[in-house]
């Protein structure tokens, strides 16, 4: 039997822009995507911690060390300059690679800029974001 668990996250990232008027698709900076091993193209839940909001989309590359995070298209309508974000990715784990199982998370800075990467959620990152 496989699970699909959380592969990847980038916690609390701070939407740059917002584009009705475009194809579709999620614009990540480089940097964030190679360390939360995120594909361009790969499905994406972004999860909005401002308004409640949840979709499916799929990442696209944007410029290295830019800090962009972009939603595009009818997702546009979902998350607007300035909300903060949690974009998720996951994959299916058969019960070998479960044993062996460890996210990633990635946390930023309010420039999206990457300040660690750990593989569990700690205490102190909860108090931080709840006190």
């Amino acid at each position: 039997m496989n699970r699909i668990l959380l592969k990847s996250k980038l916690h609390r990232i701070t939407a740059t822009a917002s584009e009705i008027d475009y194809e579709g698709s999620c614009e990540i900076d480089g940097i964030l995507l190679d360390a939360a091993d995120i594909n361009d193209f790969e499905q994406i839940q972004v999860y909005n911690i401002n308004n409640g909001n949840r979709f499916t989309t799929y990442a696209i590359r944007g410029k290295d060390n830019s800090g962009v995070i972009s939603v595009n298209g009818a997702a546009a309508h979902k998350a607007a300059v300035g909300d903060l974000l949690i974009i998720a990715s996951y994959a299916s784990y058969d019960q070998e690679e479960i044993k062996k199982y460890t996210p990633t998370l990635c946390y930023v800075n309010d420039k999206n800029i990457l300040t660690k990467i750990d593989t569990s959620i700690s205490l102190q990152e909860v108090i931080k974001y709840t006190s």
